[in-house]
């Protein structure tokens, strides 16, 4: 079913901005997305009348507040198809929750020489954390190559596979290039080996369909503020063996049990790994959000953010001097992009002041720009609010802005 933009668009108050006398138009939406006024509202409606913590209390609004959190967990149960609610555990992002699965897979799993196995087109928040968990478990980290055009070479994924192997940990979607990693195939291969995979969904489950069950995901990651929800929030799944068996890796309230000088027990999931008052309006902004996309359809969402990638690719390429980051065949809304010898701040910075909003930089993805012999790119990423007008500007502005530069 075709999508009223007009009408999406509408929901978006910070679209109506004006940036330097010009309307502004937003492609920076892989690094964060605007927020409909209903996720807004949401958020202010907590504070406003249901403000209080969740789960400890027996008065009215502790109950209130906690009921509509666990509502927003059994959204996400049922956007990504978990098979529990309490597979899914709130964190403050997909970095966060990265970071919890490293200290609590690796203090539970790791033995030194044990391997982990990332990818070249990561993001630093997928490779930082393994890095710091290798050093404190002498273990392996392991990295996949790509190809020119951005794509993974799966014959060298086989070679990197070992009985050694304990976990493979790949985006869904890179953000720098925007390229659709096969993750049915990285996760059949993985658990052939005997292996377990952690897939980060962050520059995914606001584009496509990602089903944990379908998929046989052990792990998954996002972020709530890529899926038009609030910033501070995200989402770690993990299968629920997998969660039991795996030792918390912060302490404090709400993840214990019983509690003496002598032992600690621990609570059950998910509130094991939910340590300490969370972000109580984010997580159910967060599950508003979630209402907004399904109601949209991720399908149809899907569908009009491929016709624009489409329609920019083929007018971005009209531009002389054009280089595309990323030319894979199957990808996600964003474009990744050099023109002749600008440098991308620069150019960026002159878009900018057209009320052209787009990331410059090595977008926390440097062994990607090392790959291609690069300093960093200018990227613009194309959300379900976006319109062909604003990219015919940006291709306008981009024009100009290589003319002034000779």
């Amino acid at each position: 079913m075709p999508l009223n933009i007009p009408n999406i668009r509408e929901q978006f108050p910070i679209l109506e901005s004006v940036i330097y006398g010009k309307p502004l138009a937003y492609f920076d939406n892989a690094a964060t997305m605007h927020k409909p006024r209903r996720v807004v509202n949401k958020v202010t409606e907590v504070y406003e009348k249901l403000n209080s913590n969740i789960h400890r209390g027996v008065h009215y609004l502790s109950n209130q507040a906690t009921t509509a959190y666990e509502e927003a967990r059994q959204k996400v149960q049922l956007f990504i198809n978990a098979t529990h609610s309490h597979e899914v555990i709130f964190t403050s992002g997909a970095t966060g929750a990265i970071n919890l699965l490293a200290n609590s897979f690796g203090e539970s799993y790791m033995k030194p020489g044990d391997e982990i196995i990332i990818s070249t087109m990561e993001h630093h928040s997928n490779i930082v954390p393994w890095q710091m968990m290798c050093k404190r478990r002498k273990a392996v980290l392991k990295v996949i190559p790509i190809n020119k055009n951005g794509e993974l070479i799966l014959e060298e994924f086989d070679k990197l596979l070992s009985p050694k192997t304990k976990l493979v940990a790949v985006s869904y979607v890179s953000n720098a290039l925007g390229t659709i990693n096969p993750i049915a195939e990285l996760t059949q291969k993985a658990h052939a080996n005997g292996s377990l995979i952690m897939v980060d969904a962050a520059q995914a489950v606001q584009h496509i369909k990602v089903d944990v069950q379908a998929l046989d995901l052990d792990f998954m990651v996002f972020s709530g503020h890529k899926i038009y929800g609030p910033t501070g929030t995200g989402v770690l799944y993990g299968k629920e063996k997998l969660l039991n068996e795996m030792e918390p890796w912060q302490g404090g309230g709400e993840m214990i049990k019983t509690v003496t000088f002598e032992e600690t027990t621990y609570n059950e999931l998910p509130f094991k790994f939910e340590a300490g008052t969370p972000n109580i309006a984010g997580c159910i902004g967060l599950g508003e959000a979630i209402d907004f996309v399904s109601e949209l359809g991720l399908e149809n969402i899907q569908s009009y953010e491929d016709e624009l990638l489409d329609y920019a690719t083929k007018e971005f390429l009209k531009i002389p001097g054009m280089r595309i980051i990323g030319t894979a065949d199957n990808k996600a809304s964003v474009i990744s992009f050099l023109v002749n010898n600008i440098h991308p701040f620069d150019m960026g910075t002159m878009l900018d002041k057209m009320g052209l909003a787009v990331r410059t930089g090595h977008h926390c993805a440097q062994p990607i720009m090392d790959f291609f012999g690069i300093p960093g790119t200018l990227r613009a990423s194309f959300a379900v609010y976006n319109t062909k007008d604003e990219i015919d500007r940006l291709v306008q502005g981009i024009s100009k802005v290589t003319q002034m530069f000779g």
